[in-house]
């Protein structure tokens, strides 16, 4: 397995297509969630890409601060039903904070998390800075990542 990092201009036509298939799959198919993926944000976005036998297994994207919220963020997180558990999504967020604070020198993170995630992102020091709200049709937080 692989992580890389890129800018929306270095994607291939091909990962970005698999990149919307894993995000479609995960949040449109599996989570039954309706919502405007093409949000106008991928542009502005350097993408964490995690792949393996050839094809992209995981994915989120990382954002810069006044996109989404005044401190850099990301989102857009998907792994693949199969690859789960066994650690690949820790390492990718562990990497994610990591370039966050060296592309964007972030001193917090903001998250909009599905709340069922609340413990695994407080394991990296996230806490909820909001009641649970519903976006989507699926319980969310607000969270925030003081570095």
């Amino acid at each position: 397995m692989e992580i890389v990092v890129k800018s929306f201009e270095e994607l291939t036509n091909q990962e970005l297509y698999e990149i919307l298939t894993l995000r479609s799959d995960v949040f449109l198919i599996e989570q039954n969630s309706l919502y405007r993926d093409c949000d106008g944000k991928d542009n502005l976005a350097r993408h964490m890409i995690a792949a393996a036998e050839g094809t992209v297994i995981g994915c989120l994207r990382l954002l810069p601060a006044g996109v989404s919220y005044d401190t850099p963020s990301f989102g857009r997180f998907a792994l693949r039903k199969e690859w789960r558990g066994k650690g690949i999504a820790k390492k990718m967020l562990d990497l994610a904070i990591r370039e966050l604070q060296r592309e964007w020198q972030a001193r917090a993170i903001t998250i909009s998390a599905q709340a069922y995630l609340k413990e695994f992102y407080g394991s990296f020091g996230f806490k909820a800075v909001s009641e649970e709200y519903v976006e989507d049709g699926i319980p969310h937080l607000h969270m925030r990542c003081d570095l």
